[in-house]
């Protein structure tokens, strides 16, 4: 069982590893955190954290960085809904308000999911009355991952050939939630994806979703912000569909 303590490294460990892209040692989360604990212990305990299989070293760096079962636990048991900021409330209200139809709705979606995330967005079409597309999907943000090289190495081609297949998109939008749902590195199903980590959600009304979004990058990823982002536009899309869309 993991102590309260043991989960606070793990959590200042990928908050600092998501954002400075570096392996992360104990005199780091000694200084930078609020632990109040000494680079000994916070050693001590990354060892532990290690032989669990939640954290490993990069084979040229002292530090440690998260693997996919300490994202997974990270993000079941420690992330917590990162607020929007006013900003960003705002940026979506306005950008998406000054859509023509639901299919300009769709498209500034995607756009907006990719800006706001900096990773690759995909939003799929609903499925509403006489409402179709034969495009299925709008996608953008694919030059995000090529600034994510360092992350995703030799796996980066890869991953964008299979962004270009649409039925590779249907299959993972095909389990969207009306809840955001996260699936990390290894627990991707498509071979070549499993670098990477998708944050998903259904929108529409009720229990049965018109249709789905969602984001993919790297598994070094802003999990809170990216939830948060996803859910808000989400919930911008199923509101319009609710208030009148034809």
């Amino acid at each position: 069982m993991q102590s309260q303590r043991r989960l606070e490294i793990l959590r200042a460990i990928v908050d600092e590893y998501v954002a400075t892209q570096e392996p992360v040692g104990s005199k780091s989360i000694a200084d930078k955190s609020s632990l109040g604990l000494s680079p000994a212990t916070i050693r001590n305990e990354m060892a532990v954290l290690e032989d669990e299989g939640l954290i490993t070293h990069p084979h040229t760096s002292a530090g440690r960085i998260p693997t996919d079962a300490g994202y997974r636990l990270f993000v079941d048991k420690l992330s917590t809904i990162k607020p929007l900021s006013t900003a960003e409330r705002r940026a979506i209200e306005t950008f998406l308000g000054g859509a023509h139809d639901l299919d300009d709705v769709v498209k500034r979606s995607a756009k907006l999911l990719a800006e706001i995330t900096k990773q690759v967005a995909v939003v799929q079409y609903p499925i509403l009355g006489d409402f179709h597309n034969r495009d299925m999907m709008a996608i953008s943000g694919t030059a995000n991952l090529a600034r994510s090289g360092d992350d995703l190495g030799s796996t980066l081609s890869p991953i964008l050939e299979a962004l270009e297949e649409q039925v590779v998109l249907l299959r993972l939008l095909s389990d969207a939630h009306p809840t955001v749902h996260v699936t990390i590195g290894s627990e991707q199903h498509e071979a070549n994806l499993q670098t990477t980590s998708l944050v998903t959600v259904g929108y529409g009304q009720g229990e049965s979703p018109l249709g789905a979004l969602g984001i993919i990058g790297p598994t070094r990823m802003d999990y809170a912000g990216s939830i948060s982002a996803v859910s808000a536009v989400a919930r911008y899309i199923g509101r319009y569909i609710t208030d009148g869309a034809k």
